[in-house]
């Protein structure tokens, strides 16, 4: 597996040389699920310690504090946990990419574009989501973060929850057609052939 994080007191440091092959333990992490902007963190950043002075930042910022509210101490995140400057690294990157969001204890997906909740008349709040209008649900390649991992949560640019694939199963129908019984639903073990 490619280099990891861990969130430790508040800070986190690269782990590297964790386990490469299927039979290897490898322990719990949260995996983030996002669109690229401008300022992503690279592996570079964080070796250099310019990461915090970008803007995607916060998002490997939330999903490191999201995954130490689930109890989880490692978390995994695209832009910067695979070394883009070596071509073996991100071959094996990309060749990988559907195993290590399978084997991920929790996708966490980050919705830049859902910043704050809705103020109704009566002063409760809510969130006015159409998922079809958000980036997220536009890139092919997210499609295997919403299929492969067993837990899918999704979270405004603010860390709030906004509902996982189970509770948002009709909304993520009518944009993608995959039905309810489907790998997107249910762990892909329950899928394989006998």
């Amino acid at each position: 597996m490619a280099d990891v994080y861990c969130h430790d007191t508040g800070g986190f440091r690269l782990t590297k040389h964790l386990p490469n092959d299927a039979t290897s333990e490898i322990p719990p992490y949260a995996i983030l699920s996002h669109t690229w902007g401008d300022g992503e963190v690279l592996f570079r950043d964080l070796a250099d310690g310019t990461a915090k002075n970008k803007a995607g930042y916060a998002k490997i910022r939330f999903c490191g504090d999201q995954a130490e509210r689930d109890g989880l101490k490692y978390f995994w995140v695209d832009t910067c946990c695979i070394d883009k400057s070596d071509a073996a690294e991100l071959q094996h990157g990309l060749n990988s990419m559907f195993q290590w969001y399978r084997a991920a204890a929790k996708c966490c997906v980050y919705l830049a574009e859902v910043s704050t909740r809705k103020r109704d008349a009566d002063g409760s709040s809510k969130w006015d989501l159409n998922l079809r209008d958000f980036r997220w649900f536009t890139r092919g390649w997210t499609l295997q973060e919403l299929i492969a991992p067993a837990i899918v949560e999704f979270f405004s640019k603010k860390g709030e929850r906004l509902g996982d694939k189970k509770s948002l199963e009709r909304e993520i129908h009518n944009i993608t057609g995959i039905p309810p019984k489907s790998p997107a639903r249910e762990p892909l073990v329950r899928f394989q052939r006998r």
